[in-house]
């Protein structure tokens, strides 16, 4: 359960970069509010996860997830550039995340 949590929030940490860039330096009131509920989501679900998690395998795989979640939404959607390196890069952050919480042990 706890690790259904951390992939939750980088989900939600992905949301929270995309609503901060989409607030044009939080002069947009709608993707500001966006971001604020994302990232009070986001390190909200982190911090229960942490209860049971030890610290170092849950922020890699938050941060990860993030970062591939954030990479991969704005290639798909924001128009960032989309190139081999930039895909065997992402797909190997996600390999990396997915052994991480394989090695990740609970209390």
């Amino acid at each position: 359960m706890a690790w259904l949590l951390v992939v939750v929030a980088g989900l939600l940490e992905t949301g929270f970069a995309v609503c901060l860039k989409l607030s044009h330096g939080f002069t947009r009131l709608y993707p500001t509010i966006a971001f604020a509920i994302f990232a009070l989501g986001s390190f909200g679900l982190l911090t229960l996860a942490l209860r049971k998690l030890d610290v170092g395998p849950a922020y890699a795989v938050w941060t990860g997830i993030g970062a591939a979640g954030t990479a991969i939404y704005g290639m798909a959607f924001l128009g960032d550039l989309v190139s081999t390196l930039k895909i065997v890069s992402i797909s190997m952050v996600i390999a990396g995340v997915i052994g991480l919480q394989l090695s990740g042990s609970a209390h």
